[in-house]
């Protein structure tokens, strides 16, 4: 099944969600948003399901949010940033926490291009499996904005605030095996879907109870509210996109 270029296919107690916009690097569109909160929404509601595979077809994992389109008209964007009160995320954030709201464990596998939104949808998965020529980038300062679809969480969760600080600052891309000594992936192989798929067989034996427990355990322990930092990502993003589409320029 494909709708607004997310494909969801199950296979035995599998899901597998792929980005479908190959011609555009699976530029990320709003409506494509939409369409994986509804889908983990879908997942959320399987009990037969035991792990979830995210990828992306065509030559890129995704190059990140279709900036393009999404700034034709700006003023389109701002029911999608209002966040919803009972779930603490807008659109953009709900597109990654998601994942990390399911009780399934998600795996990510990437190659090519895994840029600004992307990248922040891939490190909501609970593990990233890549492509040795995998390029990483949070690209938001190139636009003028910053990474506020959960990347301040995960980032800084993963690699540390000094790293997160420095790939945000910079908008530099690094490699697959920058991405592994910092712990933006879990691991890089030849073949990571076929990795991904065995960590997936390995997981599905164990009691599906305690793994969504540990889960669970993790996301809400490893640090204070998550809903702040939601919070916080919205405020100052907000002034960035005004700027941005009233035409402001940046001092040099």
């Amino acid at each position: 099944m494909v709708r607004d270029n997310i494909e969801l296919t199950f296979s035995g107690d599998r899901a597998y969600v792929t980005l479908d916009r190959p011609d555009k690097h699976n530029g990320l569109t709003v409506e494509m948003l939409r369409e994986l909160v509804r889908v983990a929404g879908i997942i959320k509601n399987r009990s037969d399901i035991r792990t979830v595979i995210l990828s992306g077809n065509g030559p890129s994992f995704s190059s990140g949010l279709d900036i393009a389109k999404a700034m034709g008209n700006p003023m389109s964007i701002v029911p999608n940033f209002i966040p919803l009160p009972w779930r603490g995320t807008n659109t953009f954030q709900e597109a990654c926490w998601a994942w990390r709201r399911l009780p399934q464990p998600v795996l990510a596998v990437v190659h090519g291009r895994c840029y600004g939104g992307a990248l922040q949808l891939a490190l909501a998965a609970d593990f990233r499996f890549v492509t040795p020529d995998s390029e990483f980038a949070v690209m938001e300062a190139k636009h003028g904005l910053i990474p506020d679809m959960t990347g301040a969480a995960t980032l800084s969760r993963l690699v540390g605030i000094d790293q997160a600080l420095l790939l945000t600052m910079t908008a530099d891309p690094v490699d697959a095996a920058y991405a592994q000594r910092i712990g933006l992936v879990t691991e890089v192989a030849a073949d990571p879907r076929a990795e991904a798929e065995k960590l997936a067989d390995r997981i599905a034996v164990r009691s599906p109870h305690a793994v969504a427990s540990a889960k669970r355990l993790f996301d809400r322990s490893w640090e204070s509210s998550l809903r702040r930092t939601f919070a916080i990502e919205r405020a100052t993003q907000l002034p960035l996109i005004l700027r941005r589409a009233l035409g402001r320029k940046d001092n040099k």
